[in-house]
Parts: C-alpha cells; structure tokens; sequence
C-alpha cells in the first residue's frame, strides 16, 4: 500500500512539473532548443547586434531548469525589463541539456556553466565576451529581483561601457 501512494505521488508531481512548466512558456514553445546550431545562431546575433547598435545577451541554461524559464518570464512580463532588454540586447538562449551541451561554444565563452543556470553572457557587436554574470547575483527571495535585473542590464548596455558616456563622470 505505501508503495502504491508514493508511486501516485510521483506522478501528481511529474505532472505538476509538466503543467508548470507549461504555464512558464506559452503554446508548449521551448524557450531553449536543443537541435539548434548555437554557434551558427550566436554569430547571426552578433551580426544583428552590431547592425543594431546592441550588444548580445546569451541566457544560457535548459528547458529542464526552472530558474532559467522564470527568468525568462519575469523579463518578458515585466515592462521595464521587457523594454531594458530590447533597447539594449539581442537574446539568444544557448541550450545546455542531456541531447545538446554546446561543450564547445561553452569553452569558447570561458565555461560560464561554472556558475550554474541560468546564466548570463555579454557579447559586444564583435563577439568578444564582455562579460559573465552569476544569476544568483540577481535573485531576491524566490525570484530574480526587477532592480538588480535591470541595473545589470543597464551597466551592460553598449552606451554604459561607451568611453563618450563615461567622460561624464
């Protein structure tokens, strides 16, 4: 009999997690695609970045890693966020799962798994790696805090490192 509960208790929260994440990205769209060619899709960011007058903004973790789907979500939802990161970034979410690691693009960017997912990587309209940024930097209680998130997007925007901008202080 005890077995019979936890076994119904394991399914309750497999598809508890299934629906929660469900609700965390709508229409069941993965938010990070493990078929995808990472560095073919980073190289094309790049491209639209500099054309753009952006940086790049890589959110690098799995549609497994809850943290990294409601980073997500807190940004789109947000509108201050939302805006911060389309004025100033180009998004690529660079998947890190069982079918697709991206090992190599991952050693390119200095092994910023190191830190844990999700995490983040800045890239300048060049491809140079500008920065990595611990998400836990960013969370505040049970989620990432809306003015750490946009203070950090705000200091790696392209006219917050800009020598121009910076004469100012």
């Amino acid at each position: 009999m005890k077995s019979l509960k936890l076994s119904f208790l394991i399914i309750i929260l497999s598809i508890n997690s299934i629906v929660a994440q469900d609700m965390l990205i709508p229409n069941n769209k993965k938010l990070y695609d493990p078929t995808s060619d990472s560095k073919v899709e980073i190289t094309n960011a790049v491209k639209k970045a500099k054309k753009e007058g952006k940086h790049v903004f890589l959110q690098i973790g799995g549609n497994w890693c809850g943290w990294c789907l409601a980073f997500d979500k807190k940004v789109k939802s947000n509108d201050t966020l939302r805006t911060a990161m389309e004025k100033n970034f180009v998004v690529y979410h660079v998947n890190y799962s069982k079918e697709n690691k991206n090992l190599d693009v991952l050693a390119s960017l200095g092994f910023p798994q190191r830190f844990g997912f999700p995490v983040f990587v800045i890239l300048d309209g060049e491809g140079n790696r500008l920065h990595t940024q611990n998400s836990t930097d960013l969370e505040e209680g049970k989620g990432h805090s809306t003015k750490k998130t946009l203070n950090f997007f705000n200091n790696w925007s392209l006219s917050a490192i800009d020598p121009k901008e910076n004469e100012k202080w």
